[in-house]
């Protein structure tokens, strides 16, 4: 439903595993847009054919396998992300033709140190687009970041972390009431002031609490 409202033309728009679905892959694709679709074990026969491909990939699959590497250090941590891009999948589009436009394959690898520690992880994606292994790789990371960022923001302005709901249905319904509070102060004109401020102004003044709550009514 979200995606007839958004103009996706020539985006890549990249969606967790839960939305790696063959009806939102067709609705991106018929939006004029491409997908980059993580995939875990609600598809799991795909998922399974992809991972094999890449653990076990044939000499002329490997020669032809399109690769890109990022270093990220900070924090005392160093984090080395790899790409491995396979475009040579009609194979894959014969066993899984329901899939519409799927042309790539991602496998991302990544390991972390941090001082002794290191931890290795590999996650594996589906794309429409013939884009690089770089591109590929770019678009993961950016999908990351934006969860990352919006989690502390919702953590630093919200206080989400230390919240102690837990029981049913609560903690989902109180994540959408942050959600749709932190859009409406990011859409208010006024003057520059913090997210957390503004929540404290909204606070103490109607007015300020007016023109926020304006943003939707």
């Amino acid at each position: 439903e979200l995606l007839e409202w958004l103009d996706v033309r020539g985006a890549i728009v990249t969606i967790d595993a839960m939305g790696c679905q063959k009806t939102i892959a067709e609705k991106i694709i018929d939006k004029g847009g491409d997908y980059l679709l993580a995939l875990k074990g609600n598809q799991s026969s795909l998922h399974d054919d992809v991972r094999l491909h890449f653990e076990q990939p044939a000499l002329t699959t490997l020669a032809r396998m399109a690769h890109a590497e990022t270093v990220d250090k900070g924090h005392g941590r160093t984090e080395v992300r790899q790409c491995r891009l396979s475009t040579d999948i009609n194979w894959l589009r014969e066993r899984h033709p329901e899939w519409k436009n799927l042309n790539s394959i991602i496998a991302i690898d990544s390991e972390c140190h941090d001082g002794d520690k290191v931890t290795q992880e590999t996650r594996y994606f589906i794309g429409s687009s013939l884009t690089s292994a770089t591109q590929m790789l770019a678009a993961v990371r950016l999908h990351w970041g934006i969860e990352n960022q919006l989690h502390w923001v919702l953590d630093m302005s919200f206080g989400e972390d230390q919240s102690r709901i837990r029981k049913d249905n609560a903690p989902t319904n109180v994540a959408i009431i942050r959600h749709a509070a932190l859009n409406m102060i990011r859409q208010t004109k006024m003057k520059r002031m913090s997210i957390k401020r503004m929540r404290k102004a909204a606070g103490w003044d109607d007015s300020v609490l007016t023109e926020i709550l304006a943003q939707v009514f």
